[in-house]
C-alpha cells in the first residue's frame, strides 16, 4: 500500500508556455521509453523477483517512476495552460489540439499513444534487470535529447533532474544485478541449465 505524498518529488514552476516544446516532452509520458512504461515495468517485475532485496528495489523505482509521471504531466500542463486558438496554431500543436485540447494524454512525440509493448516483464531475474539497465539508459538518452533543445531555465531544470535520478536507477539496478547472479547457484545461472542438456527421449 501506498502513501500519497501530495506534493512533487521536484518542483515544476513554468512561467511561459510553449505547446511545441510540450509535444517533445510528453515522450517521456507516453513514449517508448518514458516514465510510464518505466514504472508498468518495475511494478510488474517485482512479482516473479526471487529475493527480497531486488522485489524491494522494483518497488521502490516502480513508485519513484509514478512521481516522475507526475513531474512529466505537470511540465506539459504548464506548458500549454491558457493557449488560446491563436497559440494553437502559432506552435503548429493543432493535431494534439484537436483529439485532446489540453489534457495530459500519454503518447509518444510521435503521436504514437502507450502501448505495453513498450515493456517487457520475462519472469527471470536476469533477463529482467538487464531490461531494466537498459531501459534506464535509454530514458536518460532522451532526457539527454531534450536537455539540447530546450532553452527554458524553468523546464530545463525539472528535466535534468529526472535524468540524475535516471543514472542513480542504473547504478541500483546494476548492483541489483550482481546481488541476483551471486545468489543464484551454478544450476539455475542462465550461463549453465542442466534440464537444457538431459538427453532427449527417442
Amino acid at each position: 500500500m501506498w502513501t500519497y505524498d501530495k506534493k512533487l518529488q521536484y518542483p515544476v514552476n513554468i512561467k511561459q508556455p510553449n505547446p511545441k516544446l510540450a509535444m517533445a516532452i510528453i515522450s517521456q509520458l507516453g513514449g517508448p521509453d518514458g516514465e510510464l512504461g518505466a514504472s508498468l515495468r518495475y511494478l510488474s517485475q517485482r512479482y516473479s523477483a526471487p529475493y527480497d532485496e531486488v522485489r524491494a528495489l522494483l518497488t521502490d523505482v516502480g513508485s519513484e517512476e509514478l512521481g516522475h509521471m507526475e513531474m512529466i504531466s505537470a511540465i506539459v500542463y504548464q506548458l500549454t495552460r491558457d493557449l488560446s486558438p491563436e497559440d494553437v496554431k502559432k506552435y503548429g500543436f493543432e493535431p494534439y489540439y484537436v483529439d485532446h485540447t489540453t489534457g495530459v494524454y500519454p503518447v509518444a512525440a510521435s503521436g504514437v499513444p502507450f502501448t505495453a509493448t513498450y515493456f517487457q516483464s520475462k519472469g527471470d531475474v536476469i533477463t529482467d534487470l538487464h531490461e531494466d539497465l537498459a531501459a534506464e539508459q535509454k530514458a536518460r538518452t532522451t532526457y539527454d535529447n531534450l536537455l539540447r533543445i530546450i532553452d527554458d531555465y524553468d523546464v530545463k531544470d525539472p528535466i535534468r533532474f529526472l535524468r540524475e535520478r535516471e543514472i542513480v536507477h542504473f547504478q541500483r539496478f546494476g548492483e541489483a544485478l550482481r546481488l541476483a547472479q551471486d545468489k543464484l547457484d551454478a544450476k539455475n545461472f542462465y550461463a549453465y541449465n542442466p534440464s537444457f542438456d538431459a538427453p532427449c527421449k527417442k
